[in-house]
């Protein structure tokens, strides 16, 4: 752990861009997979889609019982249409 405070602000800077790039990447994800819902091409959106969410869980940037609840929420609507 750095203990001079430009590397700590540094180190927070970093950590922040990562946390909004794979939080963007899952939002993408999410959404296209929500626009696929009722094509053919709807299973493997949801998959990508559940990947990045459990990718996102596994950084840290979701909750464990977030992610569980957005996958769960995406599988039931393509399971239903």
């Amino acid at each position: 752990m750095a203990n001079i405070k430009s590397q700590i602000k540094r180190n927070r800077q970093k950590e922040r861009a990562r946390n909004r790039a794979v939080r963007s990447e899952l939002r993408t994800s999410v959404k296209a997979a929500e626009e696929a819902f009722g094509t053919e091409q709807a299973a493997t959106a949801v998959a990508v889609a559940v990947r990045r969410i459990d990718k996102a869980a596994q950084k840290g940037v979701l909750h464990r019982n977030a992610a569980a609840r957005q996958k769960s929420r995406l599988m039931r609507r393509l399971n239903a249409g």
